[in-house]
């Protein structure tokens, strides 16, 4: 969800900060004639808190302190952010303005940027920086879960989740077999501050330290092993938190939360908004909340978590002057004041501020514990964390994907001021998403068009079998390469072969997706059902807990069909993705297949 409306709350909170009124503060307003603007990355669970405090410091007379001072928030996951900052941040038109100060979810990420540039040979973009709010690290289950582990009086850990997910009964081991099997639900930590937390939060599991975890550690054939039975216990992961929670929170308004996730890695921060009703942290005008029928608890781990804290990070960057680096300051210390860390502890984080105690919602009612965690882990060195992402990558759990591409007539419209067509620039990308595959995925391509075929079906064609990466990846790309528009869009009839394929071929020691790129809506007049085609994905998602088959639906350019596609990636327990601007499809595909 997005708050909408920003723009002209703005231009009623903003008064006299810079001669003239101005927005409020996030992307894309102007900074008032004389201003110097500071654009500001956010990682997207406490965007809408940055949008208000930098509301209030616009139209504050800390905005004028040395001259005059314009704020703008622009909402980056973590690990996007650090991505495109040791890439210099191109594509501004694509990516947002660079910014000036860069707020992660964790100063690991600056750790983390510094190591890639300094590999690179480069110097140092991200200095040491002050938190602006904490939140810790917790496991996250249903209530009802939780307390047939022991919860609240027992301490459990990673070691008892490991324990759970390979016990051959699951739940039943636990006197709930209704539960099914226990599944973890986690995030990918290239792009998402948990999942980078959890990652390393393990390895200290396996390592039994809580500091100082080394190169050395990794490389042991027991930690290596204890990491990959954690990662075979993820029923899928997501590019981001606040997808997996909005998930999760659906599945619960229908009943289904118990056998969706049976836990999931997050921010304290997340079972606050998750419990209140407001599962992504970001309200609608109009929203009214409404709480979970299961509501979240907050495990901290008995083996120890780490904390998210926030930082306020003034880039070295180059394209950052010396006056908005000053302007950035004045930013900073304004959000260090008493009231505005009282407001960050409003929105669920405890306050960066020490001075400013810990107080509501941050309380035993609302499934977390203000006196929690007991044991706080030591964030590795640079080079380390480096390195976790480095075997993550192949200690992840595998993937079977099909990748279903529309060949339509639309895919030859003009997407591009060079020329390039809108499926050129889905060729490209989807090329490029090849590479984020590991060797043992196994992954096929179809196709899909009215009439595409002289045998049936004639909807879709099948051009590379699912099979391993390793020995199809140059195929798949070759026969991307060779890709041509031709008619129309059965775009219900594939979704529904496509699904049904992959649960009567299920793998459960993989994740099972579907990834269906569209750039329009259902043109196929022998079958208009989709009522019909989502009966059939529901139906199947009954059986979630057990075979869970995802649509990830791509709706790609103006003209795509996004309601549906939204509802066809609901119905199995999914996400579609928006590629509305074809410029941006390479972006999306990456945030696509973050998911496996």
């Amino acid at each position: 969800m997005r708050r909408t409306g920003l723009a002209l709350l703005g231009l009623l909170l903003v008064a006299t900060a810079c001669t003239t009124s101005s927005g409020s503060g996030g992307n894309g307003q102007s900074a008032p004639k004389g201003c110097t603007t500071v654009d500001v990355a956010s990682s997207p669970e406490k965007v809408e808190l940055f949008g208000d405090l930098a509301r209030r410091f616009n139209g504050s007379s800390a905005a004028k302190e040395g001259g005059c001072s314009f704020v703008r928030v622009l909402r980056k996951s973590s690990g996007e952010a650090m991505q495109l900052l040791a890439d210099a941040w191109p594509d501004e038109a694509t990516n947002g303005a660079r910014p000036v100060i860069w707020s992660p979810a964790s100063s690991a990420w600056g750790a983390i940027l510094n190591q890639k540039l300094s590999v690179a040979g480069k110097p140092a973009q991200a200095p040491a920086s002050k938190p602006f709010m904490r939140t810790p690290l917790v496991i996250a289950m249903p209530r009802p879960m939780a307390e047939a582990l022991g919860w609240p009086n027992t301490a459990i850990g990673y070691g008892d989740i490991l324990k759970l997910a390979q016990d051959p009964a699951g739940w039943g081991g636990k006197g709930h077999p209704e539960w099914g099997p226990f599944r973890l639900g986690k995030t990918n930590p290239n792009f998402s501050t948990s999942a980078l937390s959890a990652t390393i939060a393990q390895y200290y599991a396996a390592t039994n330290k809580t500091r100082d975890l080394s190169a050395e550690d990794l490389a042991r054939p027991e930690v290596d092993a204890y990491a990959r039975a954690v990662e075979a216990s993820v029923v899928h992961y997501g590019d981001i938190t606040l997808t997996f929670m909005n998930n999760l929170y659906k599945n619960d308004q229908r009943g289904a939360g118990l056998t969706y996730a049976s836990a999931v890695a997050v921010e304290e921060k997340s079972v606050i908004d998750y419990n209140s009703g407001n599962p992504d942290g970001i309200t609608d005008p109009g929203e009214v909340p409404r709480k979970p029928r299961v509501p979240l608890v907050a495990i901290y781990p008995k083996e120890g978590t780490l904390f998210s804290d926030n930082p306020i990070i003034v880039l070295d960057s180059p394209w950052v002057t010396d006056k908005q680096k000053e302007s950035a300051r004045v930013f900073e210390r304004f959000l260090q004041e008493p009231d505005n860390q009282k407001r960050v502890l409003e929105f669920g984080f405890r306050p960066g501020n020490t001075a400013v105690p810990v107080g509501p919602p941050i309380e035993k009612s609302n499934g977390v514990d203000p006196d929690q965690p007991q044991n706080v882990l030591g964030v590795p060195a640079p080079a380390v964390l480096a390195r976790v992402l480095d075997l993550w990558a192949v200690q992840r759990k595998g993937a079977r994907v099909m990748l279903v591409v529309d060949v339509s007539g639309s895919m030859g419209e003009k997407a591009a001021d060079n020329g390039e067509t809108k499926l050129d620039l889905a060729k490209t990308a989807a090329i490029e998403a090849l590479d984020q595959f590991k060797g043992d995925d196994l992954v096929g391509l179809r196709i899909f068009s009215t009439g595409i075929s002289r045998t049936a079906p004639t909807e879709y064609l099948d051009l590379v079998p699912i099979g391993p990466i390793s020995a199809n990846r140059e195929n798949i790309a070759n026969r991307i390469r060779g890709l041509a528009p031709t008619q129309g869009t059965p775009l219900y009839t594939v979704a529904a072969a496509s699904y049904t394929n992959l649960r009567d071929t299920y793998d459960d020691k993989r994740i099972n997706a579907v990834v269906l790129l569209t750039d329009g809506r259902n043109e196929d007049p022998r079958n208009n059902d989709l009522d019909g085609l989502l009966n059939i994905l529901r139906a199947g998602s009954e059986g979630q807990a057990a075979q869970p088959v995802r649509i990830f639906p791509i709706a790609y350019g103006k003209d795509a069909d996004l309601p549906v596609l939204r509802r066809i990636a609901e119905a199995t327990n999914a996400a579609a993705y928006d590629a509305s601007n074809p410029t941006t499809i390479s972006k999306v595909f990456t945030n696509v297949i973050s998911n496996f």
